[in-house]
């Protein structure tokens, strides 16, 4: 089981402490640091100083990190043009040496689009579609081919497809509940599946379709990685426990109910039963970026039991 960790710098955050994390996870022995792509605060924050922007974020972590890989859970589709996307994304590879992923999806939050001008079309699946299709095209275009793509929102022609990542092939993450579409989706472009905050129950089904889909379309199932993205609230003891549940401001009860939560052998007993259905990979979802603390108690607790 991997474990991974997943920020929200929406919620509140500067790039040096979105670096203080990414440095803790790779000196803790995590996978990999993660951060979401939002523009604006959720919930009762005051979101200060500002959002941060993932791949400026990333672009950085990436010439200040060594080891862990670097991604988003989930870069919205409605933010970037699919060609300059492919652009950042490899450059970025390249910082890095070779460790991006790129999770992205169709975009839902119509609230920060209203706050930064950023257009918010109603027919966001198809064009996420029509964005995969371009992304990985320009990556897998021979060097001296050009790339072409003539569809109903975005439209390339002769394109260099310029730069390559250092990646062969950067992982792609495609997510979410969606029944029909999204299983579809990710049989076709996704190296992961992930699904974020769902229940075993919930997850035994969408994988099962994620699985079905990806047979249907000629393909292993097991080719695909699969995973869940899960808040976590771990403590040495109950009174540690509420603490950290309350500076997140969270009750204790929810957190177990529909995250990782409680004592470290809680949390590993509940992990192992997301494995036993197939989860491969978990992303711990860290909302107290200033409690490094939890991280060196999730790495010595509960990581080192897994591995």
């Amino acid at each position: 089981m991997d474990l991974r960790i997943f920020t929200e710098p929406q919620q509140g955050a500067t790039y040096d402490t979105l670096l203080t994390v990414a440095k803790a996870t790779e000196d803790l022995g995590f996978d990999a640091f993660f951060r979401s792509d939002h523009y604006l605060r959720m919930g009762n924050v005051d979101g200060l100083p500002g959002p941060t922007d993932a791949w400026i974020t990333l672009a950085g972590l990436a010439r200040e990190t060594k080891r862990i890989r670097l991604g988003t859970l989930m870069t919205a589709g409605t933010f970037r043009l699919p060609g300059v996307l492919a652009v950042q994304v490899a450059q970025v590879d390249q910082m890095s040496g070779g460790r991006v992923e790129l999770g992205l999806g169709a975009g839902w939050f119509e609230d920060e689009h209203k706050a930064y001008g950023i257009p918010f079309p109603k027919e966001k699946f198809a064009r996420l579609e029509e964005q995969l299709a371009v992304v990985t095209g320009l990556w897998e275009t021979k060097v001296g081919d050009t790339f072409d793509f003539h569809g109903t929102y975005y439209d390339l022609t002769d394109s260099p497809a310029l730069p390559k990542p250092a990646q062969d092939r950067i992982p792609v993450l495609i997510g979410g509940h969606g029944a029909t579409r999204t299983p579809k989706l990710a049989a076709r472009y996704a190296s992961e599946f992930n699904i974020p905050f769902a229940s075993i129950e919930d997850s035994v089904r969408q994988f099962g379709r994620v699985r079905a889909a990806a047979e249907e379309a000629g393909r292993s199932a097991d080719d695909l990685t699969y995973s869940n993205a899960l808040v976590v609230c771990v403590g040495r003891d109950d009174q540690e426990v509420a603490r950290r549940a309350a500076a997140i401001g969270r009750e204790v009860d929810e957190l177990k109910a529909n995250g990782l939560a409680g004592s470290p052998a809680e949390v590993v007993e509940k992990i192992g039963r997301y494995a036993a259905i197939g989860s491969q990979r978990i992303y711990l979802q860290i909302l107290d970026l200033a409690d490094l603390d939890h991280l060196e108690l999730l790495s010595t607790q509960v990581q080192s039991q897994l591995s």
